[in-house]
This record gives structure tokens, sequence and C-alpha cells, in this order.
């Protein structure tokens, strides 16, 4: 397994294993609470942010694996905050990416889990336990477990798609309104040019993309929460992840994830023409 280092006393490494075992007290956590009558709390005065006990209880039980291997690393969590940020190493928790898929049934939600280290994204998870899948990358290119490789350990190597014309590609993305109007524009021309899109998929449709189903993820407002866990994912899968003005991913906002480097330079030209 790879070894970090930083410019503190910290080579680690992170096994495959660590990352199942956050998957596994993530799911003790949420499986039980799915397709449930449960309480969905509002974060927001307007608007709706839904947020469960299933997203709490998952983000403790992460904090808890966290802090038994790597006590001195950092940790920032959607549903309760930065401690230790003063870290060179900070591990970036959402329990539940897609919640609003979560509290409607619908199985494209899932627990993300990314290591950043000196603000680079190196490590990441995405689980969706209901469907027994784990997506991950170490180091050394991105993952994917399933329900047949569970049992021995097993996993398939990731490998994103060579499309490289807008004409053939497709493209996700969670809801267009949650684009502001300058940003609509520029993904209704993009729209008009791809051959397939689709919504409402969540962390799942950067899954895909890294799995070679899809070749373009484009969303606006995202924390880095929400898109940590998925950048190595996407990255050592082949595929490339910036903001839709090349910044870094690792800050969130406005995504444009893409298979490969010449759509994705493509796709950049159409949203901010």
């Amino acid at each position: 397994m790879p070894k970090f280092s930083c410019e503190k006393e910290c080579n680690f490494v992170v096994s495959s294993s660590f990352l199942k075992e956050i998957a596994q007290a993530a799911a003790q956590e949420t499986l039980p609470r799915f397709r449930q009558k449960i309480a969905v709390d509002n974060k927001y005065t307007i608007g709706f942010d839904p947020v469960t006990e299933a997203d709490r209880a998952a983000e403790q039980a992460i904090r808890k694996v966290i802090r038994e291997y790597f006590p001195d690393h950092g940790i920032l969590g959607e549903e309760f905050g930065g401690e230790q940020l003063d870290s060179s190493h900070i591990w970036v928790i959402d329990p539940i990416d897609g919640t609003r898929a979560f509290i409607s049934g619908l199985p494209v939600w899932g627990t993300l889990v990314g290591l950043m280290i000196d603000g680079d994204a190196q490590v990441g998870l995405m689980s969706q336990p209901f469907t027994k899948e784990l997506f991950y990358a170490l180091g050394d290119g991105a993952f994917w477990s399933g329900p047949e490789y569970a049992q021995n350990g097993g996993s398939v190597a990731l490998k994103t798609r060579d499309t490289t014309e807008l004409s053939e590609a497709t493209l996700f993305t969670t809801s267009p309104s949650l684009f502001n109007d300058k940003q609509k524009e520029g993904f209704d021309r993009l729209e008009k040019k791809v051959l397939l899109s689709r919504y409402g998929v969540d962390c799942y449709a950067y899954a895909m993309l890294a799995s070679g189903f899809a070749d373009l993820v484009i969303e606006s407002g995202l924390q880095p929460y929400d898109v940590m866990g998925l950048i190595p994912i996407i990255e050592q899968a082949g595929g490339i992840i910036t903001q839709a003005d090349g910044g870094p991913a690792e800050k969130g906002g406005y995504i444009v994830a893409a298979a490969n480097a010449a759509l994705h330079e493509k796709a950049l030209k159409f949203l901010n023409a």
C-alpha cells in the first residue's frame, strides 16, 4: 500500500481494509434507517436542506474509526464541523451525500470520505451499502468492489472512457435548478451538444464516470465534503475534475468532472463562453 509523508513525522499506510472498515461503520448506521420512516430536519430557514439521524450517527461512527487509527490527523465533517484542522492530513467526511435521495428511497446516495494531504485530495472512498458497492482510491489507481468480490476481498480496477467528442458524451447533474442564471446558460449550451443527459444521481454520477459509464458530471454549490472523497477516484481512474474556472476541486463550488482532459477542455469552453 502507498506510504505518504509530510513535513511532520507521519509515515503511515492507508489500506483498503481501513477504508472498508470506515464504510462498514457508516453502513451500520445508514442501512437500518434507509427506506424507513425517520425524522427529517431542515438546515435552512429558507429552502430545504435535509439532515437525518442517519447522517449524524454515520459521521460519528466514521470519526471514531479515524481517531482510533490516526489520532493526529484532522477531521472535517458536514454535520459536526472541524477538529485539528491545522494538521497537514485532514479527513473530510460527508456521511450521506444525497440525503434527498436517501429520504426518497433512491439508492444513489453514498458515504464519502477523502484524505487531504497539504491541501491535495489523495485518498477517497464512495460507499453505497444498499447495493453493496465500494469505490475507492489509495494513490495507486481507482477500484470497485461489489457483492461478488466482497467475501474474498477482491476488486476491479476502474478506467474512465476515452470519449473526446461532446456529441458522443453522457452528461450527469443532480439538478439544473442548483445553477445560478449564468451557470444555467452555460449548462444549457453544453447540454444541447451532448448525446445524453441524466439528472438526480448525486455522488453515484461520479462513480459511474470513474467506472466508464458516463463522461461528464457538472454541479454547482458544492462544499469540500461533497467532493473530496470523489476527487481521487476520478483522477486515479484517468479522469479530471476541477472547478469550472480550472481551479482546484478541493475547494468545492462549481465543479466539472470529465473522463479525460480533451473532453474537459471542450466542456469548459461551452460553460464559460
